[in-house]
């Protein structure tokens, strides 16, 4: 309790940017376990991407391996199983017209179910073909804009430090997709997106900060970039913590309170997007966006001066001064 009030309090000062070789060794193996992941098992795309058929019934008494096997008995090779509530939502590969029509029978007949309760749905590959194409290209309009608008109000180096810090949290959020083995939907893509959004508003907050800071360093400032940047990230610390608090809690109660009590599949599917992404998503922009943009900017010639100077004189001890060394001595 006593740290949280110290660090609520703006009394810690964390020296984010001088442990950045920490920040990108985590992240290195993050990413790698992340790319693993995709590369061993894949995404499980839902059948909106794919292509199927789906059958939704209710049956309370049943069990997962009942209903499997139940329609895999009927025709189909293989049957994805998704409690919903007290029913139960089956994606086969795209079946035949009679091979349909004898699970939806044997599916009555078995749990005692009216065959007009028992929803069909099939979904064509190409229309999930299409689904994935409009997905990448909202995609990469997304990343667009964000370059354009971080480069107008910030500065390119601003863009392409948020820029590497949204691709490192979309493949950490993908390869814990993998690795689950949660199905993604279209609802997915959307908690994709909504995350993309939160994880830049947090290091719009950081970089403005840095921005205004920075602005008064001159040929005779004691402070760094370096530093300056370190100190903007601590006084923003307890924002950026605060709401992504705020933000995670609620989501933390759709996926593992929902999903588990209510057995909604959409939201599961949609919840643990969010989840991994807002947590992610807050540790770039502390971790990851703020000591790339540091490294890229310690590299001007103004920044290499202002350090080398520090460094002669014994000054600017803080917050980042081994990296600021570290780049100003090649």
């Amino acid at each position: 309790m006593g740290l949280g009030r110290r660090l609520y309090r703006g009394e810690i000062d964390v020296d984010f940017v001088g442990k950045w070789r920490l920040w990108y060794s985590l992240s290195g193996i993050l990413l790698l376990i992340s790319i693993l992941g995709l590369l061993i098992n894949g995404l499980n795309l839902g059948v909106e991407f794919r292509g199927g058929t789906v059958f939704s019934f209710k049956a309370p008494q049943a069990t997962v391996e009942q209903v499997r096997e139940t329609v895999i008995g009927e025709g189909a090779h293989q049957a994805i199983v998704q409690s919903a509530g007290d029913g139960w939502r089956v994606t086969t590969e795209n079946l035949a017209e009679n091979t349909t029509t004898q699970v939806q029978s044997e599916i009555a007949k078995e749990y005692n179910v009216p065959v007009g309760q028992i929803s069909i749905q099939s979904i064509g590959p190409s229309w999930g073909g299409e689904v994935s194409q409009k997905a990448w290209i909202g995609l990469g309009v997304f990343m667009l804009a964000i370059i354009l608008y971080l480069s107008m109000a910030f500065e390119p180096k601003m863009a392409l430090s948020a820029i590497v810090a949204l691709i490192h949290d979309l493949v950490i959020t993908a390869g814990i997709y993998a690795w689950s083995g949660f199905e993604v939907t279209p609802a997915t893509l959307l908690g994709f997106l909504t995350i993309l959004g939160y994880s830049l508003y947090d290091a719009v907050v950081v970089f403005d900060m840095i921005k205004e800071v920075t602005a008064k360093l001159g040929h005779t400032s004691k402070q760094t970039y370096s530093m300056a940047a370190n100190n903007a990230l601590n006084h923003t610390l307890i924002r950026s913590l605060n709401t992504s608090l705020v933000a995670i809690l609620p989501v933390a109660a759709i996926l593992f309170i929902g999903t588990t009590l209510l057995g909604a599949g959409t939201l599961k599917d949609l919840s643990l997007a969010l989840f991994v992404g807002m947590i992610v998503g807050t540790y770039s922009s502390i971790c990851v966006a703020t000591p790339l943009l540091v490294t890229l900017k310690e590299r001007e010639p103004k920044y290499q001066a202002i350090a080398r100077r520090l460094a002669s004189t014994g000054g600017g001890k803080g917050g980042g001064n081994k990296k600021s060394a570290a780049v100003a001595n090649g």
